[in-house]
């Protein structure tokens, strides 16, 4: 027998329309979904990501970059390489260590910034649109609170 604790969390009550990691994949597709229909460019989330983060930090180490845009080693190398043969961002070595590569917008790139962020805050208000206000701001300090 178990106690009532078990039984709450437990595979008896257990529906996965309740379930946290469900809900946000079910979310998050519906973003993704926004996001491909609405966005200026040709870009996926993450290569959006990138750019932003580059236009906020400015001339960056590939290594920071992908710890900016939560990437790991292998992926931001692939996205980086993605981006620079669409000639929005360039790179160039660091003078202080040769094997450090550093990671800039491209005129071209910093042309579509301003575009992009227009789209991002378009993209977000149409993902959010379903909640009031307050449950908007309570969902996205939920989320920075779990992330």
């Amino acid at each position: 027998m178990t106690n009532g604790v078990e039984n709450k969390i437990g595979k008896q009550n257990y529906s996965l329309d309740e379930q946290v990691g469900y809900l946000l994949r079910l979310a998050s597709q519906r973003h993704s979904g926004i996001f491909l229909q609405q966005i200026s460019e040709n870009l996926t989330p993450t290569q959006f990501s990138t750019l932003i983060r580059i236009s906020e930090g400015g001339e960056l180490s590939q290594n920071h970059l992908g710890r900016l845009a939560s990437m790991d080693v292998a992926t931001v190398k692939g996205v980086v390489d993605r981006l620079k043969a669409k000639e929005l961002i360039q790179s160039r070595a660091d003078k202080a260590d040769k094997r450090r590569s550093l990671i800039s917008l491209s005129a071209k790139g910093r042309e579509l910034i301003d575009a992009l962020k227009e789209d991002g805050a378009r993209i977000s208000e149409n993902t959010l649109a379903p909640l009031r206000n307050s449950e908007r701001k309570t969902l996205i300090n939920l989320l920075m609170k779990i992330s």
